[in-house]
């Protein structure tokens, strides 16, 4: 797995409290971590799977 990009902290994230990143992959898909505790590791999703995830964002349903 080739990360493409750099991390990209999620706009409704506080400083202080729950925060995620992501990075696109060059597969097409993403991963993401807890921007708190990074040493953790991060998620990986497809690009399939990403995608619905963006949709059902976007859409409000989650």
């Amino acid at each position: 797995m080739i990360i493409e990009s750099t991390w990209h902290k999620s706009s409704y994230s506080r400083a202080e409290t729950n925060c995620l990143e992501a990075a696109y992959m060059t597969t097409g898909g993403a991963v993401v971590r807890d921007t708190q505790n990074r040493s953790l590791g991060y998620l990986e999703f497809s690009a399939m799977e990403w995608s619905a995830f963006l949709v059902e964002v976007k859409s409000c349903d989650l």
